[in-house]
C-alpha cells in the first residue's frame, strides 16, 4: 500500500498501471510513500534504455 505525502496529494493522481517510485516505511515494510510518478514519455524512455520492461 502506498501513500502520497501531503505536499503532492492534490497534484498527483495515481492509476493502476502507472510507474512510480515508492520508499518503504522503516516501521512497516508493507507500506510506502509514493515519491515520484513517471510521465508517459519518461516511461517510454526507460523502456527504450532497458531499465524497465
Amino acid at each position: 500500500m502506498g501513500r502520497i505525502p501531503g505536499s503532492k496529494h492534490k497534484k498527483m493522481w495515481i492509476r493502476e498501471g502507472d510507474i512510480v517510485i515508492a520508499n518503504p516505511w522503516e516501521i512497516q515494510d508493507s507500506k510506502a510513500d509514493v515519491t515520484w510518478k513517471y510521465t508517459r514519455p519518461q516511461v517510454e524512455w526507460l523502456e527504450r534504455k532497458g531499465y524497465i520492461k
